[in-house]
């Protein structure tokens, strides 16, 4: 479930506590740092291609949430040169922005490359894996 050389696997580490970072100070600058160019995310099936358009569907996203709180834990990290896929367990709480709280424990499944000497996202698929105060309940 690890595997290669620990420098890769905690630079994917900490590429995810960017990611989350940059969820929870709502900063797409941050947030964005973390995906290739080409990069695809897919969130609960909704595809999205490329780095640009990945940000901007972010960005509309985040505007429904006052605040929310992230946070992920590796579940798994196997590099194989500059490759590597992981998988990632998150929880969220999110206080929406009708004052209504989610909390959401969910799963990625990941695709990374090292580019320029730097470990980012290709491909990102996300799912729910439970939820307490689904949106429209």
């Amino acid at each position: 479930m690890f595997s290669g050389p620990m420098e890769d696997r905690l630079a994917i580490r900490e590429l995810n506590d960017t990611y989350g970072d940059g969820v929870v100070r709502k900063d797409a600058k941050t947030w964005a740092s973390v995906w290739a160019d080409d990069a695809r995310w897919n969130l609960m099936g909704h595809e999205v291609d490329g780095k640009d358009a990945i940000v901007s569907f972010w960005q509309q996203a985040m505007g429904g949430f006052d605040a929310v709180s992230f946070s992920c834990v590796p579940a798994a990290i196997e590099i194989d040169g500059d490759t590597a896929t992981s998988r990632v367990q998150t929880q969220e709480i999110m206080r929406m922005a009708d004052g209504t709280t989610r909390v959401v424990g969910g799963l990625y499944d990941d695709k990374l490359k090292k580019i320029d000497d730097k470990w980012l996202f290709t491909s990102r698929v996300f799912k729910i894996v439970a939820e307490y105060n689904p949106q429209g309940e």
